[in-house]
C-alpha cells in the first residue's frame, strides 16, 4: 500500500467525523435566548435607524375588483425620495380588516407626531402602579413603547424600510362592496386575489407579507392555508387556525360577540372620504356601496338574535343552524388546516387571550422547522397579549421590531438571524419570561389528581373546600354548585372583556370573591418548584336537575397566604358533551387531555335529572410554575354567565338549576395534568 492509500485510510475517517458533525450543526441550529441576544441590538437599530427611503406616498382609495365584480377600496402606501413615489419594485404588506381602513391610518398618524413615538410612549410605559388599587393599569400603560401599536396598524416604518404597505376593507366592511361574510369562503377567496393583484402592479416585486391583530391575523392564516403563490411569510397577533373553538368555547358563544359585529356593522356606513380626499369619488362605485349596505344593514347579527331570540333550538334560522353543525361548511371556513401552512409564519398571544384555546396548537400543527416558525406566548388578553415590557430587559424585542426582521428575512432575503430567535418564548406564569424551546416543555408527565372531599383549611370563602390527592374519594358525597354574580368579578370575565376588566387586580389576581361561588379542591404544597406545560383536562362526575347543564372550572396557583390566581379555564355545555376523538388527544393512560367537542345540535345528548354523565372540560392550555410552598387547586363552578352565554334553547333547558358533583370511589372525578414532577399526595 502506498504511503498516499494509507495517508487517505487515516484520515478519511477523521474527515467523515467532522463533516457528521458540521451536518449535524446545521440541522440542529442554535437559537438565541427572548431578548435575541446580539443580533437584537441589529435588529432594533435596522427598524429605528435611518431608512433607504425618506419620505411615504400614500394612494388612497384604491379600488380593486374582485373577481364576481365586487370592488374592495383600499390603501397603498409607498415608499418616497421625497415627493415622489419610488418606481423601485419592492416586497409588499398586506392587512385585510374589517375594522375600516381609515381607522389604521388616523392610528399611524398619530404615532408619527414628532414626539409621540420618542417621548409619550416611553413615558406611559414607564408608568408603574404595582402594589396599588390601580395596579391592572400597568399592564396597559405598559404596551405603549412594546411596538404593539406600530405592528398591529400596519407599521409605516416598514413604508421607508423599502416596502408598500397595503390596507383593504374586508368585503361588505368599511368602503368596500358586498356583504360581510366574517372569515368566510368568499372572504378568503378575496384575500387570494388580492395578493394575486398585487403580485402583478408594477411597482411589486411579487412578494407578499401579510400582518395584522386579531381579525387580520385570523384572516392571515386562512389565506396561508390557501397557498397564494405571492405570499411569503405572515406575523398574525393574537390568532388561531380554529376559529369556531374560540367563538363556540364549550357550546357557550363568545360575550362580547354581539357589540364586536354591530360595531362593525355601524362603521361600514361611514363614507368613504379617503376617496374624495383622494380625488377618486366615483358615483356609481358608491352607490353599489350604498345598495349593498341598505340591502344588509346588520351583517352576521341575524345569527346572534337567532341564538339568544330562539327559545327552541328547532326555531333556530339556518345559518344558526349551520353555525351549531360540525361539518357545515360555515363551521369548515372557520377552521383551515394549520398542517398546510408552508409560510414562515410568527404568532403572538397570550394565555388569557380570546383565541388562546388554540394559539399553541397551532403552531405545534404548522409542519416547518423552527427556524421558519416562532410563537410568543404572554401572560395576558386580547388588549394586549401580555407584551407590555418588550424591548426592555429581561423581555424580548419590541413587536415592531421582529416585524420588521421577520419580513427582512422572509421578502427582502436578509441574513439577520432572526430565524435563530427562540422558537417559543412564554412568560411563564408564577416565573419569568423564558425560552423553553418546544410547547409542552419537554420532560412533562401527566398525572391525575382526585377530587375528594376531605377539607384542607385553605379557603377562607369557597362554597366548599375540598382535596386534591392522589387517592380517589372514600365515601360517595354529592356536593351542589348554582350560578352566582361573583363570576362578574374574575379572569373569566376579563378574558370575556378582552381583558378590560384586567384592572380588577382583585378579581384578576385573586379568585377568593369568585369562590364563594366554587368547589374547591386544593392539593399539599410543593416542595420544590413545579412546572405545568401543556393542555389540561378536568373529568368530573356530575349530576343534573334538567336536561341540560352549564359547568366551567379553572386551574389555580394558591399561594402560602391564601392568594388563588386562575392559571387556566375552561366552560362546556352538558349536552354538547359529545368529543371528537379525531381531533382530541389523550395521556398514556387514557385520560383525555384535550377534548375537541363537536358543538353540534345535532350529536347534542339531553342529560337525564338525577342520572349521574361525566364531563370532560378542556382548559385552556399553559405554562406556569408553582414556587415551593404553593399550592395546586381547582375550582368548579355552575356555569360562566356572562364570561360565556349559551344559546338560549339550551339555557331554558338547564333551568339554571342547582348542579351537582358526585365524588364516588367507583365514578371518581380528576384533574388530568402536565407536570415535571409529581405533585404531593
Amino acid at each position: 500500500m502506498s504511503w498516499m492509500t494509507r495517508l487517505v485510510a487515516m484520515v478519511a475517517p477523521v474527515l467523515l467525523a467532522v463533516g457528521a458533525t458540521a451536518v449535524s450543526s446545521a440541522a440542529a441550529p442554535d437559537f438565541t435566548g427572548i431578548d435575541g441576544g446580539g443580533q437584537a441590538a441589529q435588529w432594533t437599530a435596522t427598524q429605528d435607524g435611518p431608512q433607504p427611503y425618506s419620505d411615504i406616498r400614500p394612494e388612497l382609495g384604491v379600488p380593486i375588483t374582485m373577481s364576481d365584480g365586487t370592488v374592495l377600496k383600499g390603501d397603498i402606501f409607498h415608499p418616497a425620495q421625497g415627493d415622489r413615489a419610488t418606481t423601485d419594485r419592492t416586497p409588499t404588506i398586506l392587512m385585510v380588516t374589517a375594522y375600516t381602513r381609515t381607522g389604521f391610518n388616523i392610528g399611524q398618524a398619530l404615532l408619527k407626531i414628532p414626539g409621540v413615538e420618542q417621548v409619550l410612549a416611553p413615558l406611559i410605559g414607564s408608568v408603574n402602579l404595582a402594589g396599588t388599587a390601580l395596579e391592572g393599569v400597568t399592564d396597559l400603560t405598559r404596551l405603549a413603547d412594546s411596538g404593539l401599536a406600530q405592528a398591529a396598524l400596519g407599521d409605516w416604518k416598514l413604508v421607508r424600510g423599502g416596502y408598500r404597505v397595503m390596507i383593504v376593507d374586508a368585503r361588505g366592511t368599511g368602503n368596500s362592496q358586498g356583504e360581510w361574510g366574517m372569515w368566510g369562503p368568499r372572504e378568503q377567496q378575496d384575500t387570494s386575489e388580492l395578493i394575486d393583484w398585487i403580485t402583478k402592479q408594477p411597482w411589486s416585486d411579487g412578494t407578499v407579507g401579510m400582518t395584522g391583530i386579531s381579525y387580520s391575523g385570523l384572516n392571515q392564516i386562512q389565506a396561508a392555508a390557501h397557498h397564494p403563490p405571492g405570499l411569503k411569510a405572515i406575523f398574525p397577533l393574537e390568532a388561531s387556525a380554529d376559529i369556531a373553538a374560540s367563538l363556540l368555547n364549550g357550546g357557550s358563544l363568545v360575550a362580547p360577540a354581539a357589540p364586536w359585529q354591530l360595531a362593525i356593522n355601524l362603521a361600514k356606513f361611514v363614507p368613504d372620504v379617503e376617496s374624495l380626499l383622494a380625488g377618486k369619488f366615483d358615483p356609481a362605485t358608491e352607490l353599489r356601496w350604498l345598495t349593498d349596505r341598505l340591502a344588509s344593514p346588520l351583517s352576521q347579527m341575524d345569527l346572534m338574535a337567532s341564538a339568544y331570540l330562539s327559545t327552541d333550538t328547532t326555531h333556530l334560522s339556518q345559518k344558526a343552524k349551520d353555525f351549531f353543525t360540525d361539518d357545515s361548511p360555515a363551521r369548515r371556513a372557520l377552521a383551515p388546516d394549520a398542517a398546510t401552512i408552508d409560510v414562515p409564519t410568527f404568532l403572538v398571544g397570550g394565555w388569557f387571550d380570546a383565541f388562546a384555546r388554540d394559539e399553541t396548537d397551532t403552531f405545534d400543527k404548522i409542519p416547518l422547522p423552527p427556524t421558519q416558525k416562532k410563537i410568543i406566548m404572554g401572560d395576558g388578553y386580547h388588549s394586549g397579549a401580555g407584551v407590555g415590557g418588550f424591548g426592555h430587559p429581561g423581555y424580548p424585542p419590541r413587536l415592531d421590531v421582529l416585524q420588521r426582521a421577520w419580513f427582512d428575512k422572509w421578502l427582502k432575503g436578509i441574513d439577520n438571524g432572526i430565524d435563530h430567535y427562540s422558537p417559543v418564548t412564554v412568560k411563564q406564569q408564577g416565573g419569568a419570561w423564558s425560552a423553553p424551546g418546544s410547547f409542552p416543555r419537554d420532560g412533562m408527565s401527566y398525572h391525575r389528581r382526585y377530587l375528594t372531599d376531605a377539607p384542607t383549611g385553605t379557603t377562607r370563602t369557597a362554597l366548599h373546600d375540598g382535596s386534591l390527592s392522589g387517592q380517589s374519594p372514600q365515601d360517595t358525597t354529592d356536593l351542589t354548585v348554582s350560578l352566582g354574580a361573583a363570576v362578574l368579578c374574575s379572569r373569566d370575565a376579563a378574558q370575556a372583556s378582552f381583558g378590560i376588566t384586567s384592572i380588577l387586580v382583585g378579581c384578576t389576581q385573586d379568585s377568593q370573591i369568585r369562590e364563594s361561588n366554587a368547589l374547591t379542591f386544593t392539593s399539599p404544597p410543593v416542595t420544590e418548584p413545579t412546572q405545568i406545560s401543556g393542555p389540561i383536562a378536568v373529568h368530573l362526575n356530575t349530576v343534573h336537575e334538567a336536561t341540560d347543564g352549564f359547568w366551567s372550572a379553572t386551574l389555580n396557583d394558591v399561594a402560602p397566604d391564601g392568594q388563588s390566581r386562575a392559571l387556566s379555564l375552561g366552560q362546556l355545555m352538558s349536552s354538547l358533551r359529545a368529543i371528537d376523538d379525531t381531533k382530541s388527544t389523550r395521556s398514556p393512560n387514557g385520560d383525555y387531555t384535550d377534548p375537541h367537542y363537536y358543538i353540534d345540535l345535532g350529536r347534542r345528548e339531553p342529560t337525564v335529572p338525577g342520572q349521574p354523565i361525566t364531563l370532560d372540560i378542556g382548559l385552556i392550555p399553559t405554562d406556569a410554575v408553582l414556587q415551593p410552598g404553593h399550592r395546586l387547586r381547582v375550582d368548579v363552578f355552575a356555569g360562566n354567565v356572562p364570561a360565556g352565554i349559551p344559546p338560549t334553547p339550551l339555557l331554558l333547558d338547564s333551568g339554571l338549576r342547582p348542579e351537582h358533583l358526585r365524588l364516588d370511589p367507583t365514578a371518581p372525578s380528576w384533574i388530568n395534568i402536565p407536570t415535571d414532577r409529581p405533585l404531593p399526595e
